[in-house]
């Protein structure tokens, strides 16, 4: 029973940011059970793993040698924001960056797109063009959430990081009103309406209400609280447990309360 009860307290004292650099291969990759490393894993990875204080081993040369490997804008964006904590973006993936800002404003091909960029620029510490902030504060859907592309159905993961891209304001205050019609009675938020509360959703929801300024809930503190495993790593919700290092390491950053864009140093 002794050895049971130790157990027990070891598992309860296991941290999602040891569990995250579990997941680590040799060549600094992230991986989840059973899978291979990624750049865009090994860079969520990396953002949660600063966002926590904990370390990163040599993420960031992974992500250099595979810069080669993102495809898409957001893939880029992503990767800039993971290589600026991790030792600076470099040149050439800044000038990628650079290159999808149109002069409408928008970034890349979409209005979550034009979010990440929108982070990617912040973290990387440099300028914003006005007529970005403009594109993305026009788009706001009536019900003030944000969606994936332009026209499309809002999201809350979508307006959580429109709010951490437009910072407090009028167009967050909206946005956070649609937020709070998406928190269930479990103190989680659900990725859209109809939708059961997840974990991923409500780690989101809190960064954006500390982004504009604002308190964030408990219940979603609580209901993440009762979704961490033995292992330090966190369920998707309470049905599912499924790609453990992406939900981890999107927790993270919630649990410090440290909303992008990371301020480092």
């Amino acid at each position: 029973m002794r050895l049971l009860a130790v157990a027990l307290a070891a598992a309860a004292l296991a941290s999602p940011a040891a569990f995250l650099q579990g997941r680590q291969g040799a060549d600094g990759g992230f991986a989840e059970p059973g899978g291979t490393a990624t750049p865009g894993l090994t860079a969520w990875a990396a953002v949660g793993l600063v966002a926590a204080g904990a370390a990163t081993g040599n993420a960031h040369a992974f992500l250099a040698a595979h810069e080669s490997q993102l495809a898409s804008a957001t893939d880029v964006e992503l990767a800039v924001v993971a290589e600026a904590v991790t030792g600076g973006a470099s040149p050439a993936l800044l000038a990628r960056l650079g290159g999808l800002v149109q002069p409408s404003g928008r970034i890349g091909p979409a209005l979550n797109s034009t979010i990440w960029g929108i982070l990617a620029l912040r973290q990387a510490g440099r300028d914003v063009p006005a007529a970005s902030i403009r594109f993305l504060s026009a788009h706001q859907a009536r019900s003030g959430g944000f969606a994936w592309v332009e026209g499309g159905a809002p999201d809350s993961n979508t307006t959580a990081a429109a709010i951490e891209a437009l910072g407090p304001g009028p167009v967050a205050t909206r946005a956070l009103a649609y937020l709070r019609r998406l928190q269930g009675r479990d103190g989680g938020f659900a990725l859209s309406a109809g939708r059961g509360s997840d974990a991923q959703s409500t780690a989101w929801a809190i960064q954006a209400y500390l982004a504009a300024g604002r308190k964030a809930p408990a219940g979603a503190f609580a209901y993440l609280a009762r979704l961490k495993r033995p292992d330090g790593s966190y369920r998707y919700s309470s049905a599912y447990a499924t790609t453990p290092v992406w939900v981890t390491a999107q927790v993270l950053p919630a649990l410090a309360r440290r909303p992008l864009p990371l301020r480092i140093g």
